[in-house]
């Protein structure tokens, strides 16, 4: 098989050759193009050392902030490249990042320092793998390189890049490396919060998030304890048929790849331990949850370091995400008055994937969501308005008529009639109707 190679990667790989070095294409660019992918980013592994990388591409822009570790970005037009120098890796005392590396001229040495057996393949003209990383992508399968425990050890991310590979790539993990993720998992603690959030998002999105959520939930609470009390807890309805754990899987399954989506599908119930009440015929309610989730959600984004708007939509989406659905374009109008566009369809989203995971008898809910996204079709494409920007009458229109906080007033209570379809958004009619409206706030 020919790997199709971009031409600065070529270029790269000739130049260091021309020169005497050994040079390689490595690990997720190789893994990638295996399964017939496209590689992201292509890196190449040498055995020039950094200054004598940095001399034969002088000619190009580099960046040298990774040279202690070997690594020099070299800036190809169209394509940035890291060129790093074959190296062993000294000891891990953080559990994050070797405290010292040594050049080699060994590729073997290099390789062998890698996480897993599929991120250990390099290529030059002809596959080298050294570790049946071919055999085990065959097999879909994840597998360190050496001991688990040691790479986990080392570097304790892997534990949740393994994860992540799974979920992504739909690949199960081999008996020691699964025996390993569970019994290391503590080691995440050592992990930089961010670090997680970044692993843990992109592991949500794979296609196979919600088996690896049900089949390593102990690694998970490592540092998102809040998911341990769903697991077994009832919800004795007859609009369920799963327990929370399972409900908020299942609900997974029926949700796109999108970060805020499946951050606030797996939030949506995390309140309800805490709102839990049974009544005298043993049917389980959980008042109140959807407030007590939202800021349960809002903590969550807070210690994984995602950016304010990450949290503050999916806060917002566990806040609605039962929502009372009607038909009708008023309250569309009211929802995206709130939510505005892009955050009202994330919350349809949301219903649709919770209701899918409901019992049979909650499907009554799919058509007025139905409904409900063809509302807002037509609301997107007549232009409709459900905010102040959108009406035909501003501030300098309605100064006769008001001033300071009264006009604030005036101008929402003109909004809502609009909203609301009692008038329609025509310059003349609302300023007939703010000359009635300023009469009645004055008085």
């Amino acid at each position: 098989m020919e790997l199709q190679i971009p031409a600065q990667a070529e270029e790269a790989l000739q130049t260091l050759q021309r020169a005497g070095f050994e040079a390689y294409l490595v690990g997720g660019c190789v893994r990638d193009s295996l399964l017939g992918l496209t590689p992201h980013d292509w890196d190449i592994t040498t055995s020039a050392l950094p200054e004598e990388t940095a001399r034969l591409f002088s000619s190009l822009p580099l960046v040298r902030q990774g040279e202690k570790h070997g690594t020099i970005l070299v800036l190809f037009p169209g394509l940035p490249l890291e060129i790093t120098t074959f190296r062993v890796d000294g000891p891990y005392a953080d559990h994050r990042r070797p405290e010292a590396v040594h050049f080699s001229r060994s590729l073997r040495e290099d390789l062998a320092r890698r996480d897993f057996t599929i991120n250990a393949m390099a290529w030059n003209r002809e596959l080298i793998d050294l570790f049946d990383g071919e055999r085990d992508l065959s097999l879909r399968r994840i597998r360190c390189v050496g001991p688990p425990k040691d790479r986990f050890e080392e570097d304790s991310l892997r534990i949740l890049r393994a994860l992540r590979f799974a979920s992504c790539l739909s690949f199960s993990l081999e008996e020691a490396t699964a025996a390993a993720v569970l019994e290391c998992r503590d080691l995440l603690g050592n992990i930089a919060a961010e670090r997680i959030g970044e692993e843990f998002i992109r592991l949500l999105c794979g296609r196979d998030a919600p088996d690896i959520l049900r089949r390593y939930r102990p690694v998970f609470e490592v540092f998102l304890p809040e998911l341990a009390p769903l697991a077994g807890l009832d919800q004795h309805s007859p609009y369920h048929q799963y327990d929370v754990w399972e409900h908020t899987l299942h609900a997974l399954e029926h949700t796109a790849n999108d970060p805020e989506l499946r951050l606030a599908v797996l939030l949506h119930d995390i309140g309800k331990p805490l709102c839990k009440s049974v009544d005298a015929n043993g049917g389980c309610h959980f008042r109140g949850h959807q407030e007590a989730g939202a800021a349960i959600a809002k903590r969550v984004c807070e210690r994984l370091r995602l950016s304010r708007q990450t949290t503050e939509h999916v806060s917002s989406l566990v806040r609605y995400h039962d929502f009372s659905v009607a038909c009708g374009e008023a309250n569309v109008r009211r929802w995206l008055n709130r939510l505005g566009v892009p955050l009202y369809r994330k919350l349809l989203d949301v219903n649709r994937a919770d209701t899918l995971a409901h019992a049979s008898p909650a499907f009554r809910r799919l058509p007025i969501l139905d409904q409900a996204e063809e509302d807002l079709e037509r609301i997107e494409r007549e232009g409709q308005c459900w905010s102040l920007d959108q009406l035909a009458v501003n501030g300098r229109d309605l100064a006769a008529y008001a001033q300071g906080p009264a006009l604030g007033k005036l101008l929402h209570r003109l909004l809502d009639a609009v909203i609301d379809g009692d008038c329609p958004n025509d310059h003349d009619a609302l300023i007939a109707l703010a000359v009635r409206l300023a009469s009645q706030l004055s008085g």
